[in-house]
């Protein structure tokens, strides 16, 4: 797994999972430089299956049927057949345990953005004793009822293309479409990162294996009742890509979680915004790193 490191090694860690596809260079520099300035230790990494980290190109999926096991395609899925994975949203929160083996942090706060938000919920119900907290941004519960796409959006992107000049001006024009309509839209900076990701590891067959590990695990609606950790949802009122019912789900979901609907955000994180997202995590993260620690077993006070 490639990953960075970002502020002081003694401060308490934030770990940045990204979306499905999507590079740890997603995550606007200010953005993480704001987490910095605010006394926290920034970890953001490639998923597997994106950028500099390992790729799974030869187990089974629906980019890869194995012999006996047809793969479904993607909008097969989003109709609600559960399309063959190579690995689960599981698989990957293990990851993020094996690379805090590798830092020797034992815990750790969580931000994930879209399909990284279902990744961290996963890590919250699954790995609790390595969770100090959960942010879950821009995602959903896995029920498929609730956070769905517009779809008239994403038909009219097209298929990206595979040579580098025509995949940049696409994942322009995808970010776009995509971006936070009460906000500005900085062009400039969209190319510059649809540049350095084609440069650092393209891969669209690793983004297909990776919406099959969402669509495979299931709705986490149940699970996530479980989790005992701060949580906070952070939702933006125009998402076109996960609709704002889903970070509502998620909310309802975590007991005691809090909910932040943003005007005007969409499935993007706006340079504007950067101040204000990061304030209401960093509230969070501060909030636990001064609270009593509780121990297995003791009741968990909401409201």
């Amino acid at each position: 797994m490639a990953y960075e490191c970002l502020g002081d090694d003694h401060a308490p860690p934030v770990l940045l999972v990204m979306g499905g596809g999507a590079q740890m260079i997603a995550w606007p520099e200010e953005f993480c430089a704001e987490l910095v300035g605010r006394g926290l230790r920034v970890i953001r990494f490639d998923n597997r299956d994106a950028g500099r980290s390992s790729r799974l190109p030869d187990l089974p999926g629906p980019d890869r049927p194995g012999p006996d096991l047809p793969g479904p395609d993607i909008p097969t899925a989003l109709n609600g057949d559960s399309p063959l994975a190579p690995y689960t949203l599981s698989d990957m929160a293990d990851d993020i345990v094996g690379l805090l083996d590798v830092l020797q942090v034992r815990s750790a706060h969580l931000v994930g953005a879209s399909l990284g938000g279902m990744i961290a919920q996963t890590m919250a119900v699954e790995h609790p004793e390595r969770t100090r907290s959960l942010t879950s941004m821009m995602s959903s519960t896995g029920d498929r009822t609730v956070g769905r796409p517009d779809a008239t959006v994403l038909a009219g992107l097209g298929t990206p293309p595979q040579d580098r000049r025509g995949f940049i001006a696409w994942q322009v024009r995808a970010l776009r479409a995509v971006a936070s309509p009460g906000f500005a839209f900085d062009e400039a900076a969209a190319r510059e990162r649809a540049e350095r990701a084609y440069d650092r590891g393209h891969d669209p067959a690793g983004m297909v294996r990776q919406f099959a590990a969402a669509m495979a695990s299931g709705d986490r609606t149940a699970r996530l009742r479980s989790v005992r950790v701060p949580a906070l949802v952070i939702h933006g009122t125009d998402d076109v890509l996960i609709d704002m019912a889903g970070g509502r789900a998620t909310a309802a979901a975590i007991p005691g979680a809090e909910l932040a609907i943003i005007d005007g955000m969409g499935h993007s994180i706006p340079q504007e915004l950067c101040p204000q997202l990061v304030l209401l995590i960093a509230h969070l993260i501060h909030r636990v790193e001064t609270a009593p620690r509780r121990h297995a077993g003791d009741p968990l006070r909401v409201g």
